[in-house]
């Protein structure tokens, strides 16, 4: 972004909290982005109430995160709206620039559930987790409504792109390109799932809860301090979705133990109660195309955007991973080529 482009942007931040907010912009503070393109800035407020807010700044999207033909994520509204009239814990919404693509929202904290968890002790981070997971039922239950994650679902066009991603950039970090017949293995295996997968209830998933997009209120009480972030994808998809992007998140990774725990908690306040074997199965095989896709896009922004930030999660994608593919062959002899090839998979990969 120039000078002046940047300039612009700030001029119209501070227009939108004055009008919005009653409040002068006495400093902007240039959050670190993620993987994606969209910006976050923290507004830091004179004159009025709110003392801070963040602005959430739409960029032109990455095509290389969605498989081809397939339209861009939609905006945050309506859906954060459908969740708050849900009395599900998402921020406030104080104003609007459509124009510039500008979402002024409220400013819950820096304190992620990653962070927070990572530091706290093992009863605290089970605490967190079991509220966390509390939140998918909730999700699961709000019935259908006119806004676009209501018309989206995981299909076999994203268990396609995942594949591809896989072949491209996981398969790849072991020093040298998938062959053809490695590609054909990945995507057939994929297909599989997804055809296993559309057999499954679909419910509202959240699409990306992993603990960097859960934050924690600071000044709030058990109960009450999580709030849901980047919702826009939200989609529909099988009861354990959001489950696996929690349970096997490659930025807080858990014991076995916990999972396990976890699970056995939640899948029978499901709304769809599935039974336990079905549900374990199903885990694995989401986890198996996520936590790919994941591998893939780290490795993808390390060799193609120079971007190395997420090179150290990638331990915790592989052995995620393993452990998935590994049960999936167990139970279905279709996947034992893919264990194979995921058996392979280093830890410390050569990015590129």
């Amino acid at each position: 972004m120039s000078r002046a482009e940047q300039a612009t942007l700030e001029a119209r931040l501070a227009r939108l909290a004055r009008e919005a907010l009653g409040a002068s912009l006495a400093e902007i503070v240039w959050l670190e982005p993620g993987l994606g393109r969209r910006r976050f800035a923290r507004l830091k407020l004179e004159g009025g109430a709110p003392a801070s807010a963040i602005a959430r700044i739409e960029a032109p999207e990455d095509p290389a995160g969605r498989p081809p033909g397939v339209a861009p994520e939609p905006p945050l509204e309506p859906i954060r709206a459908l969740l708050e009239q849900r009395g599900l814990p998402v921020p406030a919404r104080y104003a609007s620039d459509a124009q510039a693509g500008i979402e002024l929202l409220e400013d819950v904290g820096d304190d992620s559930l990653r962070e927070v968890a990572a530091r706290a002790s093992r009863a605290e981070r089970r605490r967190l987790l079991e509220e966390t997971c509390d939140l998918v039922p909730r999700l699961q239950q709000v019935p259908p409504a006119p806004v676009a994650a209501f018309e989206r679902r995981l299909d076999a066009a994203l268990f396609a792109y995942k594949a591809e991603l896989f072949a491209d950039y996981a398969l790849a970090s072991r020093g040298r390109p998938a062959t053809p017949a490695e590609a054909a293995l990945v995507r057939d295996a994929f297909a599989a799932i997804a055809g296993e997968v559309e057999r499954a209830p679909a419910r509202l998933a959240h699409r990306d809860l992993q603990s960097a997009n859960v934050h924690v209120r600071a000044d709030a009480e058990p109960g009450a301090r999580l709030v849901l972030l980047d919702l826009q994808g939200a989609f529909l998809a099988p009861p354990e979705y959001d489950l696996v992007c929690l349970l096997r998140d490659s930025y807080l990774e858990l014991e076995e133990a916990e999972r396990l725990h976890q699970l056995a908690r939640i899948r029978p306040r499901l709304p769809d109660a599935p039974a336990e074997a079905e549900a374990a199965l199903r885990f694995d095989l989401l986890t198996l195309t996520r936590k790919g896709k994941d591998l893939g896009r780290f490795l993808y922004a390390a060799r193609e955007r120079g971007d190395r930030r997420y090179l150290r999660h990638v331990p915790a994608s592989v052995r995620a991973l393993r452990g998935a593919a590994a049960r999936a062959a167990a139970a279905d002899r279709r996947f034992g080529p893919l264990a194979e090839l995921v058996d392979d998979l280093p830890e410390q990969p050569c990015a590129g």
